[in-house]
């Protein structure tokens, strides 16, 4: 049920934050504080906050909706968003200045969905295989 719920959640997430971010990609470039300077700055911003996050959020889709996919899917919050969280931790706390309200935000956002898809992994591990997960 935890499983279940944190795939849905994070494709509730990504997905609509992708198709919005692919629609406009100075959306999260002003949310973090990014100037996009030429065309290729806009592709990059559209492609990875856009076109990666909602293939991200379809993949959770995937893994709420199939069985086989379930574990993998969970796996991947885990390590993707877990090494997200990790990564903005270590630079805001290795940066030249304060973060606002935005950086918190997703932090806590990827700290909490990452814990949340760590517990359900575990709870769903197979008696032999990665019960260490």
């Amino acid at each position: 049920m935890l499983g279940k719920f944190i795939l849905w959640l994070s494709t509730l997430a990504f997905v609509s934050y992708g198709i919005a971010c692919l629609l406009s990609p100075a959306l999260p470039a002003g949310y973090a504080g990014l100037a996009i300077g030429n065309g290729d700055g806009y592709a990059e911003i559209g492609a990875m906050y856009g076109g990666l996050q909602t293939g991200f959020g379809i993949f959770c889709a995937l893994g709420a909706l199939r069985a086989d996919l379930y574990r993998p899917a969970l796996l991947l919050l885990v390590v993707v968003i877990g090494s997200l969280a990790l990564g903005r931790l270590y630079s805001t706390l290795m940066g030249v200045g304060p973060v606002g309200f935005y950086t918190w935000g997703a932090m806590a956002y990827e700290f909490f969905t990452a814990g949340l898809a760590l517990i359900a992994l575990r709870a769903s591990a197979p008696s032999a295989g990665l019960s260490s997960v």
